[in-house]
C-alpha cells in the first residue's frame, strides 16, 4: 500500500512539474508574441507617420531668386497678416477680394478639380482660393494687352503645370498694373512683369512650386 502511495504521489509531483514547465513555456511564448506585436505596431506607426507626414514651407532656391532679380520680379508677398482657413461661403456666392489676385479668405465649398491643371479662360476666384487651402499653387499670367505674358513664356509654363499635382494655371484678368505673371500660394504671391523670359519664368515657378505645394504653409496641405 505504502508503495502505490508513494508512486502516487511521484506521478503528481511529474505532473505538476511538467504543468509548471508548460506554463512557463506558454508565458514565455506569449511574452515573446506581445514584444513582436508591440515591435510590429510601432513600425507601422512610424511607417504610416512618414508617409502622412507635410513638411513645412521650404526657402525658394537660390536659382529661382537669381531669376526673379534678373527678371525684375518683386520679392515673395505675404499679403494678410492673418490667414485661417475653413471659412466657406455657400455654394456659388461671389466675394469681394482685397487683393488681386487672392491668396486666401472667404472661399467656395468646392475646390477647382485637379485636372486640367491648365485653363484658356479665367477661373472662378472663389473656388481657386479653396485650391490654395488646399496648398495647390496657382499660375497667373495677363493674356492680353500691352503687358500681356509672352505666348513662349505661357507655353513654357503650360508645359510645367502640366507635369505637376496640385498646379494650375490660367490667365486672370485683373493682375496690378505692371504684372503679367503672378504665382500664388496660401498668402504668399510673387509677381513678375512681362519682361520674363520663358526660361526665366519656368525657374521661378518651379522654385516658388517648390517651396510652397503640398506644405503645411496652406491650411489643409492633405487634401486633394
Amino acid at each position: 500500500e505504502r508503495t502505490r502511495t508513494v508512486r502516487s504521489e511521484r506521478k503528481d509531483e511529474v505532473r505538476r512539474a511538467r504543468e509548471t514547465a508548460l506554463r512557463r513555456i506558454r508565458r514565455r511564448r506569449a511574452i515573446k508574441r506581445a514584444a513582436w506585436m508591440g515591435g510590429l505596431g510601432a513600425v507601422t506607426f512610424v511607417a504610416f507617420f512618414l508617409l502622412t507626414r507635410v513638411g513645412g514651407p521650404k526657402p525658394i532656391p537660390q536659382a529661382a531668386l537669381a531669376a526673379a532679380s534678373d527678371a525684375g520680379c518683386g520679392d515673395v508677398q505675404t499679403p494678410a497678416a492673418s490667414a485661417p482657413g475653413g471659412i466657406h461661403l455657400s455654394p456659388g456666392q461671389s466675394h469681394t477680394y482685397s487683393e488681386h489676385p487672392a491668396t486666401s479668405g472667404p472661399h467656395d465649398p468646392s475646390p477647382l478639380p485637379g485636372d486640367p491643371h491648365v485653363y484658356d479662360a479665367p477661373v472662378p476666384e472663389t473656388r481657386a482660393v479653396h485650391n490654395l487651402e488646399h496648398a495647390y499653387v496657382l499660375i497667373y499670367y495677363r493674356a492680353d494687352g500691352p503687358d500681356a505674358l509672352q505666348q513662349a513664356v505661357v507655353d513654357r509654363l503650360a508645359s510645367l503645370a502640366r507635369a505637376q499635382d496640385k498646379v494650375i494655371m490660367a490667365p486672370y484678368p485683373n493682375l496690378p498694373s505692371g504684372t503679367s505673371l503672378a504665382l500664388a500660394a496660401w498668402n504668399k504671391l510673387w509677381e513678375c512683369p512681362a519682361a520674363v523670359t520663358a526660361d526665366q519664368a519656368r525657374t521661378i515657378a518651379s522654385g516658388f512650386i517648390q517651396a510652397y505645394r503640398g506644405t503645411s504653409n496652406a491650411p489643409e496641405p492633405r487634401a486633394a
